[in-house]
Parts: C-alpha cells; sequence; structure tokens
C-alpha cells in the first residue's frame, strides 16, 4: 500500500508535538521544584532568623540574670556589713549625743553661777578687806586672761554644733540601716520621700562638691514596695546624676502623684546623653564610662527593678543641657506576676 506525502507529514509530526509538550512539562516541573525549593528555603531561612533572635534574646536575658544575681549578692553582703557597722557606731553616738545634751545643761548652770559671782566681784570692789581685795584682783586677772567671756559664749556654740554633727551622724547611720536593709522578698509601706533622703544622706559626699541638690517633694501617700530596691535605683540614677556634671551644676529630685501613679523624677544641667546612646541606655554591660569606672549594670537593673514593680522608667535627654529620668510606679498593685500585700 502506497502512503501519500500528507500521510507521510501527518506521521512525522506527532513525535515533534509530543516531544515538545515533554519539554514543556520538564522545563514546568523543573521550574515548579526550584519555586518550591525557593519558598522552602525563604520560610527556612525565616524560621532560622526568628530562631536566631530568640537564642540571642535568651542570652541576653540570661547575662542579665547572672549580671543582676552577683549584683544581688555583692548587696546582700554589702548589706549584712552596713548593718553590723551602722549598729556598732549607732551605740556609741547614742552615748556621745546623751552626754552633748548633759553638759549643755551643765554649761547653763556654770553661767548661773558665774553671774552670781561677777556680782560678788562688783559688790567687793569698794572693801576695806585687803585679803579680799587681793583675792578679787587675782579672779580679775585670771578672767583676762583666759578670756571668760569669749569661753562662756564660745562653749555655748561648740556644744551645739557638736549636738548638730552628733545628730548629723545618727541620721546618715540610720539612713545607712534604711537602705542596707536585708530584702526578705517581703514587700512593706514606705514613704518614698523619707527613702529619697536616706539615700541622700548615703551619698552626700559624692554629691556635695559636684551639685546643689533641689527637692521639689510632693505629698505622697506610702506605697507598698520593695524598699532596698527603690532605693538602689534611686542611688544610681543620682550617682548618674553627678557624674554627667563636670564641675558645678544642680540636681533636682521631685516626686509627686495623681489617682493612678506616683512619680521620681531625678533632673541635671550636665552634659547629656548623645541621642545614638538612649536606645541601648537600659542594655546590660552598656556603659560609656572610662574602664574601671563603670560596670554598665546600675541602669539595666534600675530598669528590672521598676519593670519588677509594674512601673516605667523614662529619659529624656539633650546634649549640653542635660537628663531627666522619670520613675513612674503604680498605687495599689506592684510586683510583676503577683500582687503585693
Amino acid at each position: 500500500m502506497l502512503i501519500t506525502e500528507g500521510e507521510l507529514l501527518m506521521c512525522s509530526n506527532i513525535p515533534l508535538i509530543n516531544i515538545e509538550i515533554i519539554l514543556a512539562l520538564l522545563f514546568f516541573l523543573w521550574l515548579l521544584v526550584r519555586l518550591l525549593n525557593a519558598a522552602i528555603g525563604s520560610k527556612e531561612r525565616v524560621r532560622i532568623q526568628k530562631l536566631g533572635s530568640k537564642v540571642k534574646e535568651k542570652t541576653r536575658k540570661l547575662k542579665e540574670a547572672q549580671a543582676q544575681l552577683i549584683q544581688s549578692e555583692k548587696l546582700s553582703s554589702i548589706g549584712q556589713l552596713a548593718t553590723g557597722v551602722a549598729h556598732e557606731i549607732n551605740n556609741p553616738m547614742g552615748f556621745i549625743n546623751s552626754n552633748l545634751l548633759t553638759l549643755a545643761g551643765y554649761v547653763r548652770d556654770l553661767r548661773e553661777i558665774l553671774t552670781e559671782y561677777e556680782q560678788l566681784e562688783k559688790d567687793c570692789q569698794g572693801t576695806t578687806n585687803k585679803r579680799l581685795k587681793f583675792r578679787c584682783a587675782q579672779i580679775k586677772k585670771v578672767k583676762e586672761r583666759i578670756d571668760l567671756r569669749y569661753i562662756m559664749n564660745d562653749l555655748e556654740k561648740v556644744i551645739d554644733e557638736s549636738s548638730q554633727g552628733a545628730l548629723r551622724v545618727i541620721k546618715i547611720v540610720k539612713g545607712l540601716k534604711n537602705f542596707s536593709h536585708i530584702d526578705e522578698g517581703k514587700p512593706e509601706y514606705v514613704d518614698l520621700n523619707e527613702d529619697l533622703e536616706d539615700t541622700l544622706n548615703i551619698i552626700w559626699n559624692e554629691l556635695k562638691y559636684k551639685a546643689e541638690v533641689i527637692k521639689e517633694y510632693g505629698n505622697l501617700p506610702r506605697i507598698k514596695c520593695y524598699r532596698i530596691q527603690l532605693n538602689q535605683v534611686f542611688m544610681n540614677l543620682l550617682l548618674n546624676a553627678a557624674q554627667a556634671i563636670e564641675k558645678e551644676g544642680r540636681i533636682r529630685i521631685k516626686t509627686y502623684t495623681n489617682n493612678s501613679n506616683v512619680y521620681v523624677c531625678i533632673s541635671d544641667n550636665g552634659c547629656g546623653i548623645p541621642p545614638e546612646n538612649l536606645p541601648k541606655l537600659f542594655d546590660p554591660f552598656f556603659t560609656t564610662k572610662e574602664v574601671g569606672k563603670g560596670t554598665g549594670l546600675g541602669l539595666s537593673m534600675a530598669y528590672g527593678i521598676v519593670e519588677r514593680h509594674e512601673g516605667r522608667i523614662h529619659v529624656e535627654s539633650e546634649i549640653g543641657k542635660g537628663s531627666t529620668f522619670t520613675i513612674e510606679l503604680p498605687l495599689g498593685r506592684m510586683g510583676k506576676g503577683n500582687t503585693l500585700g
């Protein structure tokens, strides 16, 4: 049987068409596999990135917790030592203060009797008794030599200044005992204004040569909190404020309240914080201080303590004008994850 030319062409075209379809299908499958791999790779990369971020965050928190634990142990040891020292100082200071008050009473009695002697001396001026005149003359010479009037006036000032110094030491010791009181894990009701005063007494030597401290204390309700921890926050912020001042400046402490929160603002007119450092300010180990002068844990710990009280800490700063740290603490419920009280 003869095959025409048209039939031959039709037969030859069938395999060519099938090959093109197969090639097209293969290309499509190859492209689909590439796309699927790319999609899977993209998801995998996202998953790995998320996992890496979680690991990084966990590592950061672990380092922070470890640093805070070390610092807490140091504070606990220092607190125990300071409490013992404060107790040992407090006892003799009680004797000194009591004796100075007694001495002031003796001086008043002596002044009274000396006044009577001076009157007797005047009465004896017209006497003819040679022995009495001689004794009066001798008394007058001694009075002039020792400057009795100056001694009596100055003695009262000396006792008064000593009493003030003794009361100052007692006040510092009281602040030290309150500040270093061992935190037993239980919150207590405190007056934040009093705690700020205790903290100032402890670190006054670091502030008095650098800054004038201006206090604007509001009428605050007593709040339930972890006292020693908040004192640590106040101390860190006040010391940082002093260190930000090069020579002489001002540190302002302001407290106030509204219906739901209490606020503690600590401001300085020091060098200020560069804008690029503000986002990292509360990161553990971040510091701009010289080596050996800062661990980079102070503000990180402050942030953690305030956060534990379900509060917030804000910072505003401008280069060359100073910084303001504002602590916001809720009235009522405090303590992350539990109710204080």
